[in-house]
């Protein structure tokens, strides 16, 4: 309970963060961090506009989920906590059988060979990447 409890406010406050700069950069450079990384890690299973129809699906097991629908499906509220750890990999739970990959590592291991000798905090790195494509996906969330 004490490392979730310490986690919070750190997701919280990179939430808020990202929220308020990544529109901003967005329209200032044409680029969306998101939404790149939701096209590279999310969209071959849960289609380009996240209603679960990707490339891949056909051969899933189980139908990935509309992720629209995340904070409808919450009472109104985007359960950013819950979905970090699914993507970190955290609450290997949440995901059933875990047919999605654990991204964490996955970006884990793409930063160490990125970076290889180089002195990086890969923990700031994951966090930075997961929050971004969280950030994307409550942008594609529908209205009430």
């Amino acid at each position: 309970m004490m490392k979730q409890a310490s986690l919070m406010p750190l997701i919280l406050g990179g939430t808020l963060m990202l929220t308020v700069s990544a529109p901003i950069l967005a329209q200032t450079k044409g680029l969306d961090i998101g939404k790149r990384e939701f096209e590279n890690s999310c969209a071959s299973c849960h289609g380009v506009n996240g209603k679960g129809s990707g490339t891949v699906t056909p051969w899933l097991r189980k139908s990935p989920p509309d992720l629209t629908l995340l904070s409808k499906n919450n009472g109104g509220i985007f359960p950013m906590d819950r979905l970090y750890k699914s993507v970190s990999g955290e609450d290997t739970s949440a995901h059933g059988t875990r047919e999605m990959p654990v991204w964490g590592q996955v970006y884990r291991m793409s930063a160490a060979e990125y970076y290889m000798e180089q002195r990086y905090n890969e923990e700031a790195i994951v966090r930075a990447r997961i929050l971004s494509l969280l950030e994307y996906i409550n942008r594609l969330q529908v209205s009430k």
